[in-house]
């Protein structure tokens, strides 16, 4: 009998305990528990439970610009003081933006528990009534308040007994409450806006969407939170919305993407310097936007669809055309031969010289990028030396393709079958070239997949390299296996002679071009007598047929290594003069600082800033059809907008930082800041005069309507 009163006593509070919900007219609402029987003295965890309407939402602690948060009226029959009733333990909410821009609230839908700890007195030995009315605000293009009576009767015994639904839902729950903060925080002034910095505990090393819920009115809730993140955690920019800044800022801050996987803290910020190693990666927000991160699912399929894009067009950028023309000529010849198998490994082997390319510079990306350094496309180009080299070789393949020389054939004697392997060698040097001249082209697609990318796992950033090598392989490795499309190629004759003399001079223009890219370093001269010396030696072997072939070809390289070695190992880092600008038409280029930027907006002024380099082909197009337009020009005048210049020719830690900070993987970039604006627009990376205009015709109009 004693276990038969006992079973219906657990079975009674089982039943009190899971009481249907009350019915508030857009959610259903239940006073729920993780224990059917608790022990006197201990503490456990009650919970209010909603299941809410499609489309409606409820309030967190803090509601925003507009709502309430639910708030429980205990009655005087509730078992316990009401000061001895834990406060709500908030999970972490979302933005619910209600006017894009201007009103912000937080909160929650669908189905949510807010659980709140309730402590048992010693001497309970009876069941405890928990009841009162509970009141919210439920909104959804309207907002109703509601209100429901909840009642709890909880049985005390000398064993805990669990409610399995209670008890799960209140662990969910749970588990979506911010843990304390174990680093440092700090908030800053910065101008007119706060920094809210954070190093060290759960964020070291985490980066994703970031966002600040404050528990107080401190801050414009609807204004955009620009983050950016270092080693040691990141940096929130908030716009205040109190006249003098708080000894402490409290609050939740989330970083990630979706309630699955960000993480979440409880912060309390002081006053003081904004935190170091809390800068220098950009958000990756800006980059990959909502949705799954990049590296994984979908975005990794569309980001190496877009780095096998940006390959191919890499083929039609002026840095890379002139070397394939060498290519287009050792396909015809291949072709000519007849022999599938030989044309096949001639596209086999050009492929493998570009992957083998791509990946040495997928290695050496992420080998700086470990030693935390910053490394954009192009790289190799700012160190003279490699300009230096590169213009040689250009100037030497020249001198190959007018005829003035023959490589390999002092070797013809070593037997036929050496051919073929200097086919296969020849063309698989060709893809290495290309990849190494390709490099400074930043063009359409290439820019945003390797930009996100910048700080993604080893094995994404080699996935994406490689894609963008095939990319450029694509088109002849097409050719050389689709079977009769190689029929299509013209057939040899007389005027394969005058079309490999033909494109020398696009590798002679090349030459010169690496040459200017040197500027004013002591190199360029040096560079010029080098290829003289070489050009001469050549020329030399080609006059005396062969005979001093050796001798004069070891004395010319020695010579020109002595004549561009000293030169550039004395000054290796010198380059043009610093803050060396040209003057266009109604506006005067100024070099970029962050700095300069913040004195520019603070006067009022928009600002224009061009990251360029001058071995950066693209930059070097978008100069000169549409940066140095008068019509361009005059539109930036009229709009008020200042032209700042960042010149990453030669390497610089500031600039290099910026592009970093902005998800850049290299120049070009063009940052467009509206006049006021605390951070700018990043503009495509191919300009048109047309696109610019309207943009900058836009702050016109916005400053001409307060006086309309």
């Amino acid at each position: 009998m004693k276990i038969f009163l006992a079973a219906m006593a657990l079975w009674l509070g089982m039943a009190s305990a899971n009481a249907d919900p009350v019915d508030g007219g857009h959610a259903r609402v239940d006073l729920i528990s993780e224990r059917a029987v608790a022990t006197p003295g201990e503490t456990l965890w009650l919970g209010f439970s909603f299941e809410i309407d499609e489309n409606w939402h409820i309030y967190w602690k803090n509601a925003g610009d507009a709502g309430i948060p639910p708030r429980m009226y205990w009655d005087e029959e509730t078992g316990l003081p009401v000061d001895q009733i834990g406060e709500i333990e908030w999970p972490v909410p979302h933005m619910i933006p209600v006017v894009e821009g201007e009103i912000m609230d937080y909160g929650y839908d669908d189905r949510i528990v807010l659980p709140f700890p309730v402590t048992l007195p010693e001497s309970a030995e009876d069941a405890m009534r928990f009841g009162g009315t509970l009141d919210y605000l439920i909104c959804k293009d309207i907002c109703i308040p509601e209100s429901v009576e909840l009642e709890l009767f909880l049985d005390v015994g000398e064993s805990q007994v669990p409610d399995m639904e209670g008890a799960e839902l209140i662990a969910g729950a749970l588990e979506k409450v911010p843990p304390q903060f174990e680093g440092e925080a700090r908030l800053t002034r910065q101008g007119d806006s706060w920094i809210l910095s954070l190093a060290g505990g759960q964020v070291a090393g985490q980066v994703g969407d970031a966002r600040f819920f404050p528990d107080t009115h401190d801050i414009v809730h609807a204004a955009d939170q620009p983050s950016e993140f270092g080693d040691e955690g990141l940096r929130l920019t908030l716009k205040p919305d109190a006249d003098a800044i708080p000894e402490t800022l409290s609050g939740v801050v989330t970083i990630g993407q979706g309630e699955s996987e960000r993480i979440a803290v409880r912060i309390e910020a002081e006053q003081g310097d904004a935190l170091e190693g809390t800068t220098g990666i950009a958000a990756p927000a800006a980059r990959n936007g909502a949705g799954e991160g990049a590296g994984s699912g979908p975005n990794l399929i569309l980001l190496l669809s877009a780095a096998l894009l940006g390959g191919l067009i890499l083929n039609l950028m002026p840095c890379v055309l002139p070397v394939l023309s060498i290519k287009a000529v050792g396909m015809v010849q291949a072709a000519a031969r007849g022999e599938k198998a030989h044309l096949r490994a001639h596209g086999l082997w050009y492929t493998a010289g570009v992957l083998i390319c791509f990946a040495a510079t997928g290695i050496i990306f992420l080998a700086l990028r470990s030693a935390g350094q910053f490394v954009s496309l192009g790289f190799q180009l700012q160190y003279p030396a490699v300009v230096a080299g590169l213009a040689l070789l250009m100037v030497l393949i020249g001198l190959w393709l007018l005829g003035l020389f023959n490589l390999g054939t002092s070797m013809q004697n070593v037997g036929s079958g050496l051919a073929d392997r200097r086919g296969s060698a020849g063309a698989f040097f060709t893809g290495v070239l290309a990849a190494v001249v390709g490099a400074p082209c930043v063009g359409p697609f290439v820019v945003g997949a390797l930009g996100a990318v910048l700080d993604k796992p080893a094995v994404t950033v080699m996935a994406v390299f490689l894609m963008l090598g095939f990319g450029l392989a694509l088109p002849f490795l097409i050719l050389s296996f689709v079977p009769g499309l190689h029929r299509t190629l013209p057939k040899p004759g007389p005027w394969m002679e005058r079309l490999k003399q033909a494109f020398a001079f696009p590798m002679f223009l090349t030459a010169a071009w690496l040459v200017t890219v040197l500027g004013n370093h002591p190199a360029a001269g040096a560079t010029a007598f080098g290829a003289v010396i070489l050009a001469f030696g050549v020329w030399l072997i080609s006059v005396s047929g062969g005979k001093f072939r050796m001798p004069v070809l070891a004395a010319g390289a020695a010579l020109a290594v002595l004549a561009i070695g000293w030169p550039i190992l004395t000054g290796l880092q010198e380059g043009p003069e610093a803050g060396q600008t040209e003057s266009y038409a109604s506006v005067t280029p100024e070099p970029w600082s962050p700095q300069r930027v913040d004195e520019l907006l603070a006067e009022g002024k928009g600002v224009f800033v061009d990251f360029t380099a001058s071995w950066c082909a693209t930059c070097q197009v978008n100069k000169r059809t549409t940066l140095t337009r008068a019509d361009v020009l005059d539109a930036m005048a009229d709009a008020n907008v200042s032209f700042l210049v960042a010149d990453f020719t030669r390497p610089d830690d500031e600039i290099a930082a910026e592009l970093k900070k902005r998800g850049s993987p290299g120049v070009p970039m063009y940052l467009l800041y509206a006049p006021g604006a605390s951070e700018p627009d990043i503009l495509p990376t191919l300009l048109n005069p047309a696109m610019l205009k309207r943009r900058l015709g836009a702050f016109e109009t916005a400053s001409l309507e307060p006086d309309q």
